[in-house]
């Protein structure tokens, strides 16, 4: 469970760094990954997907160098 305290009465503050955990540690992915149900060749479909754009990605950074 993530926490944050309150320093010298400052919410805006924790709010911001809690916020920024929470993020960190994928809960609001893995609530959307969980909404619904996808079967087995979607996931797969996906992944496959993901994966490609990710290494689009990757060779667009290298080209830049």
């Amino acid at each position: 469970m993530t926490r944050e305290t309150v320093r010298n009465g400052n919410l805006d503050v924790a709010w911001k760094r809690f916020k920024q955990k929470v993020a960190r540690d994928g809960v609001p992915s893995e609530c959307k990954k969980r909404e619904c149900y996808d079967k087995p060749g979607v996931r797969r479909r996906n992944a496959k997907k993901e994966g490609i754009k990710n290494s689009r990605k990757r060779n667009r950074m290298r080209e830049r160098d």
